[in-house]
Parts: structure tokens; sequence; C-alpha cells
């Protein structure tokens, strides 16, 4: 994981100069743009799967799905202050700026967590009431997990939720541009991220009301995760009929705010189905849910130049929603596979 961090940073760091030394002829340039970035995605890629890997290893079972939802605010944070760092850079310094100055706070940021983590080592304690999982397998057993109709649904109800969040990640921007010229570039890139962090909080708090109850774990994850995505398709429904910019503000904040929600159902639910190996589900999960980010994107921009319609956008994003939701409530659990 470490590794990869750095390898992330640095390529993020390089990137403008990557842009620079490509090939001007566009058979070759592109192409070689696209390899890099693809090498970039691939040490992102990493870094949760590692981190359900280290959440496994380190808490108890009891405290893993808590712990992680409240990590994936970090990410919240971090889209958070790449948004709003990032107009006021690209505003003032241009665009090479902003890939130098986010590429040299995430290699500082790993830097210092590399030696806080190597100086807590040398401090360990072990919780003798919380003992390492022992694998009693070789190799994950992947034909037993995917003949189950959980992981299944765990999987598509991933990959429904990244394709809204994905399109809206790269769109967002265009669709104020296009629909609210005068519209500042900081406060769209700002304000709808604001809600995720404490969505996210208010979802793990909803996920512990609800366990206190005494309700199942797996009726949790289902009413958790239909939170996020009834509230994302009321709020983009009421998006394909927004004229003003407050109202299309709101509503964009209301979806990104259901993201936290998803992060506290199925983001979790890997290592409900899972506690031995949820590295390896997770990171199965997470590679199926990263497909939307290329051809989800890829669909809205054809559907906008085809229609030229950013209702049929959203609308399309309604209908993957729905088909996740109807998919993990009927098949969805937290059972764990035997």
């Amino acid at each position: 994981m470490l590794a990869a961090a750095i390898g992330w940073s640095l390529i993020t760091f390089w990137m403008p100069n990557f842009i620079l030394w490509a090939p001007k002829s566009l058979s070759w340039g592109i192409p070689f743009i696209v390899v890099v970035r693809i090498l970039n995605g691939a040490c992102q890629g990493v870094h949760f799967p590692s981190m359900i890997s280290i959440t496994s290893q380190n808490l108890c079972a009891s405290e893993r799905a808590s712990f992680f939802s409240m990590l994936t605010c970090g990410s919240a944070l971090g889209t958070l202050l790449t948004g709003t760092l990032g107009s006021i850079i690209l505003d003032y310094f241009g665009w090479p700026s902003v890939f130098r100055v986010i590429g040299f706070l995430g290699l500082v940021w790993t830097l210092c967590l590399r030696y806080y983590t190597m100086s807590l080592d040398k401090n360990r304690v072990v919780n003798v009431q919380c003992p390492k999982l022992v694998h009693h397998e070789a190799s994950v057993p992947w034909l037993r997990f995917l003949r189950r109709s959980s992981l299944w649904a765990c999987v598509i109800a991933h990959a429904c939720e990244m394709n809204c969040f994905f399109v809206l990640l790269s769109w967002l921007p265009t669709y104020f541009h296009d629909s609210f010229p005068t519209a500042k570039g900081w406060v769209v890139n700002m304000i709808p991220w604001l809600a995720l962090p404490p969505c996210t909080i208010l979802g793990k708090l909803l996920t512990d009301c609800l366990v206190a109850r005494k309700w199942s774990l797996t009726a949790v994850r289902k009413i958790v995760q239909s939170v996020c995505f009834l509230s994302q398709n009321i709020a983009l429904a009421f998006l394909c009929h927004a004229t003003d910019f407050g109202t299309a503000l709101i509503c964009m904040t209301i979806i990104i705010g259901g993201s936290g929600f998803h992060n506290n159902g199925v983001t979790v639910n890997p290592q409900d189905l899972s506690p031995t190996y949820s590295g390896s589900v997770f990171g199965l999960m997470n590679t199926m849910g990263a497909v939307p980010g290329f051809l989800g994107v890829y669909l809205a921009g054809y559907i906008l130049e085809l229609t030229q319609s950013w209702t049929v956008v959203f609308s399309t994003s309604i209908a993957f929603n729905l088909f996740g939701w109807i998919v993990f409530t009927l098949f969805g659990s937290a059972e764990v596979i035997q």
C-alpha cells in the first residue's frame, strides 16, 4: 500500500510533464496519456482493499464495519479539499499547479503516515480479546463466493452506486457551467461535497441505533443502503426539472450526501460476507465498481452529445440506482458465506 501511495503521488505530481512529453501525434499522444492515467488509477485501486485487509487483521469483527465506514470520511474530506483547493489553484496558478500540489500533499502525507506507523509498531499493544484471524485455507475460495447471490448483490449494488457517483464527479462542473454559467467554480466544487462527511457519520449512527435495537445486520444494511438509493433518486428526479441554481445545488448536495449512507451499507458488506477474506472480496467489488468510472462516464457523455439533454443523463442514473436497489433488497445479505 505504501508503494502504491507513493506511486500515485509521484505520477500525479509529474502528470503535467507527462502531458507535455506526450507525442504530438494524436495516434500516439492520447494512448500515452491514457496508459499513464491507467497506471495512476492502478496505484489508487490498491488503497481500499489494503485498508480492508489491515482493518480485518487488527480489529474485532464487531468493530470493523463501523471503523471502516468512518475511514471513508477521509475520502470525502479529500474530495472536498481537492475540489476547493483545486479550484482556487486553477484560477490563480493554472492547471499544472493543481496536479503538483495534490501530488506533493499525497507524498508528504504518505511519508508522515509511514513514519507514524513505524513508531507505533514499536509500542504496539495486542488485544488478547481480539485474536487475529487465522486463515484455514491457502487461497481465497472464489468458487464458493461466486456461487452466492449475496456476493453478486453486493457487487451489483456497488457498481450502480458508483455509476451515479462517478457520473456526478466527472460531469457536475460541466452541468453547472452549461446550465448556470455565472456560478462560481469553488461553490460548485465545495458545497455538494460538504454533505458527504456528516451523512457518513449519520449513516453510522443509524446503523448503530438499529443494531442496538436488535435488528438483524442484513436488515440494517438494506435499510441504510435504501436511504442512499432512494434519497439520490428523489433528488435526481427533482434535478431533471430544476430551473434555478439554488434548487440544482441542493439536489446535487443531497445526491452526494446519499453516498455517505452507501459507505455504511454496501461498502462495508464484504466484511460481513467474509471477515477472513474481506480484503479480497472488497477488491472484487471495488474492481467491478470502477467499471462505471469509465463506461458510465463515457455513456453519460455519449448520451449528452446525442440528446443535448441533462434530463436523459440523470434519468439513466435513476434507472441504474433503481436496479441496484432492487437487486440488493432482494438478494443482499450480511450472513457470512460458509
